[in-house]
């Protein structure tokens, strides 16, 4: 038998070929991450500054209302992170109450959008930007976040207009990124891997609500097509 591949004859030490060979590799391995992690933060470079406009919306009738700098990080997703899932939150407690935390610097945490029990939609964070609000942060970067103000142990604060409104803004969130209607990418925060958080809980009518975003999307599929 021949010598294995890439050592001297005598089985010593490692062949000049194996070195190339292993130093190309690595290099080209460096070269595709230096150019992935330089395509995610091309805009912190000295001069450049990602277009933006102050207070726009991604969700059409949302509310813009900025959350805290310290609740989110700046991202070019789709471009940098692919969208795939969308995670519904409660927030314990109201509306005013997870606005004010989500403004709070200290608290860390922020979800995209807020629903009210009527319906009302704030927007907080942009969809290409990356929420705090998984608790992980794979799940932070592939998704966009969906806080409900009410309580996990009560049916009531689930109304018929807020999963009106929040199936229509997640519909939305889907048709744009290309996401499955489905219970594998419309998530509850307590099926984030690793989290010790229970939302929407045992009172989130899943059913209903997937019923609803399915209609929605099949609205918006409608509309694109008449267009």
């Amino acid at each position: 038998m021949g010598e294995p591949e890439g050592q001297k004859p005598g089985g010593r030490g490692v062949s000049r070929r194996a070195l190339l060979i292993g130093g190309g590799a690595a290099a080209f391995g460096t070269a595709v991450f230096a150019r992935d992690d330089l395509g995610r933060l091309w805009w912190r470079m000295p001069g450049v500054v990602k277009k933006r406009k102050e207070g726009e919306v991604d969700a059409r009738g949302a509310q813009w209302t900025a959350a805290s700098a310290y609740n989110w990080r700046r991202a070019d997703r789709p471009d940098d992170y692919t969208i795939d899932r969308v995670i519904i939150h409660v927030v314990q407690g109201g509306y005013a109450t997870a606005l004010r935390v989500f403004k709070d610097p200290a608290h860390r945490a922020a979800t995209h959008y807020v629903v009210r029990k009527d319906g009302h939609v704030a927007q907080m964070i942009r969809e290409l930007d990356v929420a705090f609000h998984a608790g992980d942060r794979g799940y932070n970067e592939r998704s966009v976040g969906i806080e409900h103000e009410g309580f996990v142990d009560d049916k009531s604060s689930f109304t018929a207009a807020m999963y009106a409104s929040s199936a229509r803004l997640t519909a939305g969130i889907c048709e744009r990124y290309d996401i499955p209607v489905d219970r594998e990418h419309v998530i509850g925060h307590v099926e984030v891997p690793g989290t010790d958080h229970t939302d929407p809980g045992p009172h989130w009518d899943w059913d209903r609500y997937m019923r609803l975003v399915r209609a929605a999307r099949e609205r918006l599929e409608g509309a694109g097509k008449k267009a």
